[in-house]
């Protein structure tokens, strides 16, 4: 598969780990280095299989991890001479805290713009209803991963080795989403997936997906952590559904027939 997608909402690998340890409920000050390495690399496998834009900064991120990993593993001193060698996880937790509290700072200037933005409204006239302006938890691109590679657990593995025709386009699919959109205000992320046959299938309606949030077509939203992602139809672009036309090919994605 050759579609490839650069997203402007894609985070970088710090972002990454703080989903991690907020994921395996650990402490960001004692990182258990092994599993944190693991579910990265579980990551960036999902990211390969997705074909999509991999920053350098990544794998240098792998590297690092790696490299603390194996200082940790490195036997005791023989001579049991004590000493104070810091810790290998120290550089890495320092950058993360410094990185946590930046995007916390940012968020609660962001939140207060929102809320400054709502005290000066011209008289007498109501602020308009947006049926999308919920309280609800931000959902990122590793939400997104997470809960596709549990869709991707779901088919069975005699489909991943089976041979396909590439009968889906992520155009195709895109229509298919905004159809469905088109006849429910929200659907869940799972439900997308439940028709899916093969393996690439289910990689096409993922791309599709990712297509729409980059278009701002869609939104997507949870009420819990790591719950089901809603997906709903942005109702101020929607009306470009029969104007959407294929980044890859220029045909058209969708139309007003359907």
């Amino acid at each position: 598969m050759s579609y490839k997608i650069k997203l402007e909402i894609f985070e970088g690998p710090l972002d990454l780990l703080l989903y991690l340890i907020k994921r395996e409920e650990l402490s960001i000050h004692d990182i258990s280095i092994t599993k944190i390495t693991e579910q990265y690399l579980e990551y960036l496998g999902m990211m390969e299989i997705l074909d999509l834009d991999i920053a350098g900064e990544f794998l240098v991120m792998a590297a690092t991890l790696m490299q603390i990993k194996s200082k940790m593993l490195l036997p005791p001193d023989p001579e049991g001479i004590e000493t104070e060698e810091a810790d290998p996880r120290a550089e890495l937790v320092k950058r993360l805290l410094e990185y946590k509290a930046f995007k916390e700072a940012a968020e609660r200037l962001h939140f207060r713009e929102l809320e400054r933005s709502k005290l000066f409204t011209r008289v007498g006239v109501e602020p308009e209803a947006n049926e999308n302006d919920l309280s609800l938890l931000d959902v990122s691109i590793f939400d997104l991963i997470s809960a596709f590679a549990n869709v991707l657990k779901g088919i069975p593995k005699d489909e991943f080795h089976e041979v396909v025709k590439d009968e889906f386009s992520v155009a195709e699919k895109v229509h298919e989403v905004l159809h469905r959109l088109a006849k429910h205000s929200s659907i869940y992320f799972s439900s997308l997936f439940k028709q899916a046959k093969s393996k690439i299938e289910a990689i096409t309606t993922f791309l599709a997906l990712l297509e729409l949030v980059r278009v701002k077509e869609i939104l997507l939203r949870q009420d819990t952590h790591f719950g089901d992602i809603e997906i709903l139809r942005n109702n101020e672009f929607m009306h470009k559904f029969i104007k959407w036309v294929d980044p890859v090919t220029g045909a058209n994605g969708a139309n007003e027939n359907g």
